[in-house]
């Protein structure tokens, strides 16, 4: 095989990205070659580019995350590669995804404060879940009595929803402004502001298919943001870490009692990214 041949190094990586079944680092494809053998970086990329113009007009792509390179099923095809699973999906309340989303655009925040924007108390089980599924993490401790956990998103949940980074999350004022259109929707669901639901999509493709109910999408959640954050506190000059304990998963105060109704919202079907 010659590695100096963009053409025949595009079909190597798309052999190890298959194989793998996970996003896969510059770093760590480089890994995968002897050092004698190792192409140059800048035709790695043009690889990975073939790679990209190779997939067009397949069933899947080349996708960049935040831990890197990898073949998922395109979006379009979820809801019908997720009929290959028959186990009854996973269902989300309406507070865990409020809860989720206040982390993702006001990270990093403490649990007081997001009771704070929400104006009840945070049910203990959602953020133990968030941090099971390692889609938020304590990044540090606030610096003020009691020492309260501060929470931010991490690497895997910007895999989940095909992200690169948090700057390719919709602004909230977007979505204020996007009006809703009509969608292609089963069992009566309501239509969808386009850039999210192609967000929304985009991840279901790769793990899980998402179904929106009406009363608690997730775009209507991000939308009631502005209108829930009065109050909340921005200043986080007083970013305290604790050596030894940023990456530790914790769950913040747990006193406060459970009072978050668990009525579903989404639905999650496995889907094969590969």
């Amino acid at each position: 095989m010659n590695l100096n041949d963009p053409q025949e190094l595009a079909s190597l990586l798309e052999a190890f990205l298959l194989a793998s079944g996970k996003a896969n680092s510059l770093e760590r494809l480089f890994e995968l070659f002897e050092e004698a053998e190792r192409p140059e970086p800048g035709l790695f990329k043009q690889a990975l580019e073939h790679l990209a113009k190779s997939c067009e007009g397949r069933a899947f792509e080349l996708v960049e995350v935040a831990s890197g390179y990898r073949l998922q099923v395109r979006e379009r095809f979820a809801p019908w590669v997720g009929r290959l699973w028959e186990e009854r999906p996973q269902r989300y309340s309406r507070a865990m995804l409020e809860t989720l989303a206040l982390i993702a655009y006001r990270q990093p925040i403490t649990r007081g404060e997001i009771e704070d924007v929400r104006g009840v108390a945070v049910n203990s089980q959602i953020v133990k879940t968030l941090l099971e599924r390692e889609w938020i993490r304590v990044v540090g401790y606030r610096d003020v009595p009691g020492k309260p956990a501060m929470f931010a998103t991490t690497r895997s949940f910007l895999d989940h929803f095909n992200l690169k980074s948090l700057d390719e999350l919709p602004p909230l004022a977007a979505l204020r402004e996007l009006e809703p259109e009509p969608a292609l929707a089963f069992d009566d669901d309501p239509a969808v502001p386009e850039g999210l639901q192609a967000r929304v999509d985009a991840a279901a493709a790769e793990e899980e298919t998402i179904e929106v109910s009406e009363e608690t999408s997730f775009s209507s959640l991000l939308a009631e943001l502005d209108s829930m954050e009065v109050g909340l506190k921005t200043d986080f000059d007083d970013l305290a870490v604790w050596p030894g304990e940023q990456d530790e998963p914790a769950l913040g105060q747990d006193t406060q009692d459970d009072t978050d109704e668990d009525r579903p919202v989404a639905e999650e079907e496995p889907v094969s990214g590969n």
